[in-house]
């Protein structure tokens, strides 16, 4: 699939304090991907809560890699699960979840939650 999103998009950055527990967290309110079974365009709140350890990721290549998925059809439990493993492939954080707050269509809204360790 071309330009479909990778942990290899994803760049890192040295953690200045790896020796401290400390949380960050990211929201993403614009993202969008499409529905593979209609193609009509999903959009949702993205929140990344990360603790990390030798690396963080750095927001600029991480703004990139959403970016990828505002044409790809994939379904909300995907996208939600494949951000974690690109993210924690990337910079290997002590703990990390990710969030998936979708908009309403149809009259549904899904919520999906990923977490590492579980």
């Amino acid at each position: 699939m071309k330009n479909a999103p990778s942990a290899k998009d994803l760049e890192t950055v040295d953690n200045q304090y790896p020796e401290r527990e400390y949380e960050v967290k990211i929201s993403i309110p614009e993202f969008t991907c499409v529905c593979p079974r209609t193609g009509q365009p999903d959009y949702a709140l993205i929140e990344i809560t990360y603790t990390p350890h030798k690396q963080i990721v750095e927001l600029k290549s991480l703004k990139l890699y959403i970016q990828q998925y505002r044409n790809m059809g994939i379904f909300h439990e995907s996208v939600t699960n494949r951000i974690l493993d690109d993210f924690r492939e990337a910079a290997n954080p002590r703990r990390i979840q990710v969030l998936g707050k979708f908009n309403a269509r149809g009259g549904i809204t899904t919520d999906v939650s990923a977490s590492w360790p579980e």
